[in-house]
C-alpha cells in the first residue's frame, strides 16, 4: 500500500551528488501554499540519503532549523544538500529548496540547517515533560466532521489526517475562542501510516494556527522553525500540545510539543509565524 505522506515525500537523484527533485501537491495544501511540515519532510529526507551513507551513517534528524523565504506552490521542486560537517557522533547539512516559475526565474521557498545522528543512541529518557491530561482520541472532536476549521474553511491538508481535539480547548471552532493561546490533540495520518522521525518535523507543523484561540482568523505562514526529534515513536495516535504566550505587532511565537502513544515525548518545535491581526482586535476575555 502507498500511504499519502510517502507519495508526497517521494524524492528523485540527480545527475548533481545531493540535488533530488520531488512534487509538491496541492493536496498538503493551506490555501495556495503547501503546508511547510511537507516542504521540511522534503529536506529532511533528501538529508537522511546523503548523511546516512559512509562510515558513519547519521540517518535521524535531531534538530532541524528553518527559514520560508517564499511560499511553496502545486508543482516541481528541487532540493540541493551540503555536507557541511561528518563527526563520530552527530552530523551537519544544509538543504535548499526551489522551484522554477513559468517565467523561468528560480524561487528559493526553504532553507535548512541540520544535525543528525541515531535516535536509538541519543535518545534515552533521562527526564521529560509530562503529556498533559485530556480525553482519549474517541472522546474528542473529530475535526473531519467539524463544519468549519475556526474562522476559515477546512484546508486540503486537513483531509490527510485524523485529528481529534480535545473539548476544552475548542472554544475557538465554536466562534468562542478561550484567550488562552493553547490546542490540544490526537493526531495521525488519515490512511494509517504510523509516525516515524521524519513525519515528526510535518507533524510538529500540522495543527490548526493556535492563533484561533486567540480570536485571530486566518492562516499563521511560519516564517521560521527550530525543531528538534527526541525519540523514535512507537506506532498508534500521537498526542500534540500547541501555546502561545506572546503577540507582537503581527507576529506570534508557537510552541509544540508531541508525545506518542507510549506517553513518551518525541518532539518539539518553536516557530515564529506571521499572523495578520484584525482592525479593532482585542484579546477573548
Amino acid at each position: 500500500m502507498a500511504f499519502e505522506f510517502d507519495t508526497a515525500t517521494q524524492l528523485a537523484e540527480t545527475d548533481t551528488p545531493g540535488a533530488f527533485t520531488g512534487r509538491f501537491s496541492h493536496d498538503w495544501a493551506i490555501g495556495p501554499a503547501v503546508n511547510g511540515g511537507v516542504v521540511m519532510a522534503l529536506a529532511a529526507d533528501a538529508i537522511t540519503r546523503v548523511l546516512g551513507e559512509g562510515e558513519t551513517p547519521h540517518a535521524d534528524p535531531l534538530a532541524f532549523s528553518a527559514h520560508f523565504l517564499s511560499a511553496s506552490a502545486d508543482g516541481e521542486m528541487r532540493v540541493d544538500t551540503e555536507v557541511l560537517r561528518r563527526g563520530r557522533t552527530f552530523s551537519t547539512a544544509e538543504a535548499v529548496i526551489t522551484q522554477t516559475g513559468a517565467d523561468g526565474a528560480v524561487q528559493e521557498r526553504m532553507r535548512a540547517l541540520a544535525t543528525y545522528g541515531d535516535l536509538d543512541v541519543a535518545s534515552p529518557v533521562r527526564r521529560s515533560v509530562e503529556a498533559p491530561a485530556m480525553p482519549g482520541p474517541d472522546e474528542c472532536v473529530d475535526a473531519a466532521k467539524a463544519r468549519t476549521m475556526g474562522p476559515m474553511d477546512v484546508p486540503p491538508l486537513m483531509h490527510r489526517l485524523d485529528l481529534r481535539l480535545d473539548p476544552a480547548t475548542t472554544g475557538w471552532a465554536l466562534g468562542r475562542p478561550s484567550g488562552r493561546g493553547e490546542m490540544r490533540a490526537w493526531i495521525r495520518f488519515a490512511d494509517g501510516r504510523d509516525a516515524d522521525p521524519m513525519s515528526l518535523l510535518f507533524f510538529l507543523d500540522a495543527m490548526p494556527p493556535v492563533s484561533f484561540d486567540l480570536g485571530i482568523g486566518g492562516w499563521a505562514p511560519t516564517l521560521e522553525f527550530s525543531g528538534h526529534v527526541r525519540g523514535r515513536p512507537a506506532p498508534g495516535w500521537l498526542q500534540m500540545q500547541t501555546r502561545s504566550a506572546t503577540l507582537t505587532g503581527g507576529l506570534m511565537e508557537e510552541d509544540a510539543l508531541i508525545w506518542d502513544s507510549r506517553g513518551v515525548l518525541v518532539a518539539q518545535s518553536r516557530q515564529l509565524c506571521s499572523v495578520r491581526i484584525p482592525q479593532g482586535w482585542t484579546p477573548p476575555a
